[in-house]
């Protein structure tokens, strides 16, 4: 869709801003009267943490993981290969698509190419997967909740580190988008239980997450995972990687 591809000269998007009825997202979650610390800023003693509120989708924790697995990886919208002059690897990129419509999903082109049934305008594209109903809802509801920057913090349990439930959900976000389908990236399939369990087996997982010398770091093009995302599958690795 080449609507979503367009950039808009910094000038027009001004004037943009004044003169449309659906708020677009700024960073901080700017136009709808909030951002990370309730309109605060960071003035006068730093920004206080905010426990994570399980009705709430979060940026960096929820959002960003799939745009980064599934979009911002080499040939399309990552910031070496800008495909379309589109980068969609942090909010603020993204929101220099102009193309989120805080509030309202169903005039958002990012929300409206994932779920485009036309194999040729979807995104991620064909031979890509889809993204996965989960992730579409993830996305909807982020835009839905006001497209803004929030971030919190929730405690890390090490002690319950399941595939299923932990180790899996990380996975999807982070890792799948490349490494799946008929080509994965690096002929590392993490789609399925096997291809996790080889690399959690022989070192590679670990090495990889923790940007180890000797290893590829990953999420390739992204941030390293956080600290409580690594010690859990650290944890589950630990345990003999099961299927659980």
């Amino acid at each position: 869709m080449q609507r979503f591809f367009r950039l808009f000269p910094f000038t027009l998007l001004l004037l943009a801003i004044g003169c449309m009825h659906h708020p677009v997202i700024l960073p901080d979650g700017g136009g709808n009267g909030g951002g990370n610390n309730g309109g605060g800023g960071n003035n006068g003693g730093g920004t206080v943490s905010k426990p994570c509120d399980p009705d709430s989708v979060y940026f960096s924790r929820d959002v960003l993981p799939i745009l980064v697995s599934n979009c911002a990886m080499s040939g399309c919208h990552d910031a070496n290969s800008q495909k379309d002059g589109v980068i969609l690897n942090s909010y603020a990129n993204l929101v220099a698509t102009g193309e989120v419509r805080a509030g309202n999903p169903g005039e958002s082109d990012l929300y409206e190419v994932l779920i485009e049934t036309d194999p040729e305008d979807r995104m991620p594209p064909s031979p890509a997967s889809a993204l996965s109903s989960d992730q579409i809802e993830t996305i909807r509801r982020w835009i839905a909740q006001g497209a803004k920057d929030l971030t919190c913090e929730s405690g890390c349990d090490t002690t319950v580190a399941t595939y299923s439930g932990v180790v899996k959900p990380i996975l999807d976000n982070f890792c799948v988008g490349c490494h799946s389908g008929s080509q994965p990236g690096g002929n590392i399939d993490l789609g399925a239980f096997a291809g996790v369990k080889a690399i959690a087996d022989n070192g590679k997982l670990l090495g990889s997450i923790r940007h180890e010398t000797g290893f590829k770091a990953m999420p390739q093009g992204g941030n390293q995972l956080d600290s409580c995302s690594i010690s859990r599958i650290e944890s589950w690795v630990t345990a003999g990687a099961q299927q659980n």
